[in-house]
């Protein structure tokens, strides 16, 4: 996996620790309302709300805030109207990025966003410069340690891609379509899920070694991430994991 993945990872287990857990909250809040105004409130026949209700689950959002949610996206109760917006552009060291956010103002949302780039190394891009490099696709994490021939077994069975092993852990890598059944099947199998999602994955990833360019691009990916519009943030570096721990520290 690439140093993207783990920083992800990282950046997703610490903010349901630390202070950041409010804003962790918002953003899931608000993509669980946008996935029932787009596709319903039924989370049985609303496959992106069902995933977005997991994820805000597995990040301990308390189930009436999240049922609320669902009925502002619904109108059965009022709310604010968000808008999806991506943004492409270049981190420091050519590392292509991809912003994904949900606005209320798109001309607010639009100005910060250049402003976060330019203040920390990086620029926007024209739309369709960057998109091309990433492939839609569903990740699971699986709690290990795990016997690798077994679990090799259990993933083909289960309809997935591939996987990989991520320290103790595996990511198992499945078609953007396949996410949903495809946890069902490996936690048939017994397997604990610890994060299942769509995201964009990187055609190729672009090393970066030096750790004074690490660390550059490693702010950036924090600045962006910390915006208030911002779902998520998709990048092609790979840095080592030792670098990724000393910046983390």
């Amino acid at each position: 996996m690439s140093g993207h993945s783990k920083w992800a990872t990282t950046k997703h287990r610490k903010g349901a620790k630390d202070s950041a857990r409010a804003k962790v909250f918002a953003k899931l809040i608000r993509q669980v309302e946008v996935a029932a105004r787009e596709g319903g409130g039924d989370p049985a026949t609303n496959a992106s709300l069902r995933t977005m209700f997991q994820k805000a689950r597995e990040a301990s959002v308390p189930i009436d805030t999240i049922e609320r949610a669902i009925k502002r996206g619904t109108g059965e109760l009022e709310g604010v109207r968000y808008e999806s917006i991506s943004y492409e552009g270049y981190a420091p060291h050519g590392v292509a990025i991809i912003i994904e956010t949900l606005t209320d103002n798109r001309n607010r949302t639009s100005a910060e966003i250049r402003h976060v780039l330019s203040k920390n190394g990086g620029n926007i891009a024209e739309p369709g410069a960057v998109s091309w490099q990433f492939d839609r696709k569903g990740v699971i994490e699986v709690k290990g340690p795990l016997d690798e021939d077994q679990l090799l077994e259990w993933v083909l069975e289960a309809g997935a891609e591939n996987f990989a092993a991520q320290g103790d852990n595996f990511i198992v890598t499945t078609d953007s379509t396949d996410v949903g059944t495809v946890r069902d099947a490996l936690e048939g199998f017994g397997l604990s899920i610890l994060s299942a999602e769509l995201t964009l994955v990187p055609q190729n990833v672009i090393p970066v070694e030096n750790e004074s360019e690490a660390k550059k691009v490693l702010r950036l990916m924090d600045a962006i991430d910390d915006h208030d519009d911002v779902q998520n943030v998709y990048a092609n570096f790979d840095i080592s994991d030792d670098i990724l721990a000393n910046f983390e520290e």
